[in-house]
């Protein structure tokens, strides 16, 4: 029995130690022994390289706004672990987290005792949670993220209303595959026979892919390219989120006869949406700060339009706050921000993954004339509404790359105190 929601933290994390097996039979007998929670709610599947997120808050958006009680399960968190489970965009408290654990922590020990392979994982755990959590809280419609890929991620035990493909992009290769298709029939494992698919622009051999699946599981499949007039507006800045805006219309429109959705409603819900850390600009005591999780190659696409976008106002080169995960997303990323920055400084996210300085610097290319240098995240925010940087200057901070980087600056530049549950982001 955990007596906190501390211990339940630290046992959460623990479960890091067993390893982590890519696979959905242990998430199987796990739903079974909870009674299968999913079915008790309709539930929209959102996977994608990029954009799932946001997407899969846009539509929570629309749905609310239409009076509909919402649950909402992205991952990873920014910075507090019940950000992963949020009802009516109120995210989980830790004392209900740490109830949840002591009771699913039953059910788990009963299914091991079994067959010590079915233990669930953390993922699992969240993904059990939320479902429960979901049906307890007697919600109306669930908008549900996909972890990872999509076939064999912990959540496509749902069977939902319709399933979103947002984008399909070179990323989790190592797990996911090395090719465009490869990646979208992972993706496309959420296609549900009988029930439709929607997706954004894809890469033609991923379309094709995810086409060649609707048309043997018997699921219509709406592209956003063939509904496209002018990109609806949204309050998440940057063309990619016009597109991603673009995507859960095309969801609501889908779905309107089934829930009574109101289009325009659904479009004046677009500008109300909150999604942390995506292009997010804000002001500090003397600069502005743009918080922008761009964390793979697709990312960096858009990152530079937004980069250019910035130029094309007038805006002052921005001095660049940088930490990503693996050299190989370096090697995309660092170039894209060196051609706009005026100073580059890299910092080391508290991840395995993280790139170290040496990777980070060996991307930048050789022309870049303004200073780089090594940073740590305490020093360079060392308290609440403390940044070093933060002194009178018209050019603004960039703080970009892993969300895991961006959740640890959230924290210690946004909280009061150190929530201490960054541990847990990387599952």
């Amino acid at each position: 029995m955990l007596n906190s929601y501390e211990q339940a933290r630290d046992w959460l994390y623990s479960l890091k130690n067993q390893g982590s097996t890519y696979g959905i039979e242990r998430m199987e007998h796990f739903a079974e022994a909870l009674g299968h929670p999913e079915k008790a709610y309709p539930i929209i599947h959102v996977a994608g390289t990029n954009g799932k997120g946001s997407t899969a808050a846009m539509l929570e958006a629309i749905f609310r706004a239409h009076g509909f009680k919402t649950g909402l399960s992205t991952s990873p968190h920014l910075v507090r672990q019940g950000e992963r489970i949020q009802v009516n965009r109120s995210i989980l408290e830790e004392e209900a987290i740490f109830r949840y654990t002591n009771e699913l922590k039953s059910v788990a020990e009963e299914i091991a005792a079994k067959q010590a392979e079915l233990h669930p994982s953390f993922f699992e755990f969240m993904t059990a949670m939320a479902l429960l959590h979901f049906q307890r809280e007697a919600v109306d419609v669930a908008i549900v993220e996909v972890g990872l890929g999509g076939r064999l991620d912990a959540t496509n035990v749902v069977t939902p209303e319709l399933a979103v493909i947002t984008s399909i992009g070179l990323d989790h290769c190592e797990i996911l595959g090395n090719t465009h298709e490869a990646i979208a029939r992972e993706k496309g494992g959420i296609i549900k026979p009988g029930r439709p698919t929607v997706i954004g622009k894809l890469p033609r051999e991923a379309e094709q892919a995810i086409e060649d699946i609707c048309v043997d599981r018997g699921s219509r499949l709406v592209r956003v390219e063939d509904q496209l007039g002018e990109l609806p507006e949204t309050s998440l800045a940057g063309d990619y989120q016009r597109l991603n805006a673009a995507i859960a219309l095309t969801v609501a429109t889908e779905l309107q006869s089934r829930f009574d959705l109101e289009l325009d409603r659904a479009r004046a819900a677009l500008k109300t949406v909150e999604w942390w850390g995506r292009w997010d600009r804000r002001r500090m005591k003397h600069r502005d700060v743009i918080f922008d999780v761009s964390h793979n190659a697709e990312g960096a696409v858009w990152l530079e339009r937004n980069l250019e976008g910035l130029r094309k106002e007038g805006t002052p080169a921005p001095d660049v706050i940088m930490g990503v995960m693996g050299a190989y997303r370096a090697e995309t990323l660092v170039p894209v921000v060196s051609r706009f920055a005026r100073s580059l400084t890299f910092v080391i996210p508290q991840q395995a993954r993280a790139s170290t300085f040496e990777e980070l610097e060996n991307c930048v290319p050789a022309d870049f004339a303004g200073p780089v240098a090594r940073g740590s995240i305490d020093s360079l925010f060392p308290a609440k509404g403390d940044c070093v940087l933060d002194t009178p200057s018209e050019h603004p901070i960039l703080v970009t790359g892993s969300i895991y980087l961006i959740g640890e600056i959230w924290e210690r530049y946004f909280e009061d105190s150190l929530v201490g549950q960054g541990d847990l982001q990387d599952f």
